[in-house]
């Protein structure tokens, strides 16, 4: 027995450690300092830890053990761990304690460790679930105080930054305008491109109008501009709050008083409410000229024709659904992707990924909101 509560026995090529005190922070320094170089020192050798006599241990004694394993690895020297009580070896299956290394460790109660899989993936759902509590509550909370932030502006407008504003104006319109107009050209293109060969069959060329103008007027131009402004600039938003959050700026402005929501989320979301609605009327009169080109071209319809149909099919109720639901898409964007960027945590790779999770997520409440409203208009 040797002082510590430890004892080594050498058998030729392989060496028995026994431990006959609780691995925790009281205990292990001194077993260290006990502790004599355990391992053998010929080839094919192998060390042998019994842990039988060991009721306790906390995540001390784990570090230890994990010592041990990386002691045997670099010593190529295989290693086993034997004789553990059914706590001990919940806890250590907890730490991962029994994963293979590259000294290839055999640790008996291993298959014990894969029976508790079961109670892992209960565990496992359940962080999950309370993870999804947490974010709808964050959620929730940010929206509130986005809210109440804008009645704050709305009762003292000095309080709002209009050169901020103008930024996110050009950010949101201007420079998304050409994408826009180029992916609702061709999105009215290929619309009547598509449907001219199935219409042309009956007779019904003229149609092509009323489907490209009321398919952009109600669904597609509304969700097709939101998606790019999603990833265009709620991307561009959550990187830039992101990069500030990592950066201690956002504690910095709490510091001195400043409101970060006022000051960094309230000026996108009006910008933006300004602006997606008329990128929005862009996109459906773009869209309907692209529509314009294969009726003229391909189904022998002429521009009066044309325009006449358009007309006729839609109404300006339509426009302003269709505006309005992008104003609803615009505020939803901006709001996920400026939370995004404050529940980024991290180095800079919590800035791509906050960036990401912006756009994914502005893609995700897009399509749910407009499956609401699409309900609505159903019973409306």
């Amino acid at each position: 027995m040797l002082e510590g509560g430890i004892k080594i026995e050498r058998n030729g090529e392989a060496v028995l450690l026994q431990f006959f005190i609780p691995l925790t922070a009281d205990t292990v320094p001194s077993v260290i300092s006990a502790l004599p170089d355990p391992f053998p020192s010929s080839k094919d050798k192998k060390l042998t830890v019994d842990l039988a006599d060991v009721d306790m241990m906390d995540d001390y004694g784990f570090f230890f053990i994990e010592e041990l394993k990386k002691q045997s690895a670099l010593r190529e020297c295989n290693i086993e761990i034997i004789n553990i009580n059914s706590d001990l070896e919940s806890f250590l299956c907890d730490f991962r304690i029994t994963e293979t290394v590259p000294s290839e460790i055999e640790l008996q109660g291993k298959d014990q460790c894969h029976s508790n899989d079961k109670d892992n993936l209960v565990t496992e759902i359940g962080a999950y679930a309370l993870k999804v509590r947490d974010n709808l509550e964050g959620l929730i909370h940010f929206k509130g105080s986005v809210v109440l932030s804008i009645i704050k502006v709305l009762r003292k407008p000095s309080l709002l930054r209009t050169g901020d504003v103008w930024t996110a104006m050009r950010k949101i319109g201007v420079e998304a305008f050409p994408v826009v107009a180029l992916i609702s050209f061709l999105m009215g293109l290929i619309m009547a491109f598509m449907s001219a060969a199935q219409l042309k069959m009956f007779g019904g060329n003229i149609y092509v109008a009323s489907l490209v103008s009321l398919a952009m007027a109600r669904e597609l131009g509304p969700i097709m501009t939101t998606i790019i402004m999603a990833g265009h600039s709620g991307s561009a938003f959550a990187a830039e709050i992101a990069t500030m959050r990592i950066n201690d700026e956002v504690d910095a402005l709490v510091t001195i008083g400043v409101d970060p929501v006022i000051f960094l989320v309230v000026p996108k979301i009006l910008a933006s409410l300004i602006v997606v609605p008329l990128l929005t009327l862009f996109s459906i009169m773009i869209a309907i000229a692209g529509g314009l080109i294969v009726g003229v071209g391909m189904l022998d319809l002429t521009i009066s024709s044309y325009m006449a149909q358009t007309a006729k099919s839609i109404t300006i109720f339509d426009v302003i659904v269709g505006c309005s639901k992008s104003g609803v898409f615009a505020f939803l964007i901006t709001w996920i992707s400026c939370l995004r960027g404050f529940n980024a945590r991290g180095g800079p790779s919590a800035v791509g990924n906050a960036a990401t999770s912006a756009v994914v997520s502005s893609i995700f409440i897009i399509v749910v909101t407009d499956s609401i409203f699409a309900v609505i208009q159903r019973y409306w």
